[in-house]
């Protein structure tokens, strides 16, 4: 007897711990992810993009995922290009754009430049991209702007399983930033956070499997 009640109160215990650390993440239970670059055009403008532009993924709910793109800034650079790459991704059910920002589903080019430098190289899913209008560099995401763009999920699909995708590289994001101040421009690929991911998916476990228990 008091083996199982024990058991009942670590039970509870682990789900309370659990559900605060999800809690306790963002109002929303979004995951950050940063960028890291792989064209190398210049080393300065590669420093500032890794410096100020991440991407939170968010459970839109009803089978959906919320990506927003946010540059921080100060220094000049605008994400003109996102891409994504695989995983349990659908189709884009709507590109959400801020003043000042003016993107369109389907990039061009159609595939990130310099893909064939990410390990492996980058594949944009058919589909899953979108771009700036013109005028491409003020239209795109400057210092201070954000984009999100909100996909549907593929059947049983879940915000758990996008969140596993991005810790283990079957789900990549692609950005391709201009504008920076000597002209130039460079293409990103998210870089996984396995610990504060996987954190996160336990709490979401977690708490779907107090949810069952419910029922």
């Amino acid at each position: 007897f008091r083996d199982t009640e024990f058991m009942k109160l670590s039970s509870r215990i682990i789900l309370g711990l659990s559900a605060a650390l999800l809690l306790s993440a963002t109002p929303s239970a979004a995951a950050t992810l940063g960028f890291g670059c792989i064209s190398n055009n210049s080393p300065a403008n590669c420093t500032i993009a890794e410096a100020q532009l991440a991407v939170d993924v968010t459970d839109a709910g009803g089978g959906q995922v919320l990506f927003t793109f946010t540059n921080l800034g100060p220094a000049a650079s605008s994400i003109t290009d996102v891409y994504f790459d695989d995983g349990s991704l659908l189709a884009i059910a709507l590109v959400n754009n801020v003043p000042g920002v003016d993107f369109s589903q389907l990039a061009a080019p159609s595939n990130l430049p310099a893909a064939n430098n990410a390990s492996p190289p980058f594949e944009t899913t058919a589909g899953f991209s979108a771009d700036s209008n013109p005028p491409t560099q003020p239209n795109g995401v400057n210092p201070g702007e954000t984009l999100s763009i909100q996909f549907t999920l593929q059947g049983i699909q879940t915000y758990s399983d996008v969140l596993a995708e991005l810790s283990d590289g079957r789900l990549r994001i692609g950005i391709h930033v201009q504008g920076f101040a000597d002209g130039g421009s460079e293409s990103l690929v998210n870089v996984p956070e396995p610990a504060s991911i996987a954190l996160l998916g336990l709490g979401l476990a977690a708490l779907g499997f107090a949810r069952r228990k419910r029922i």
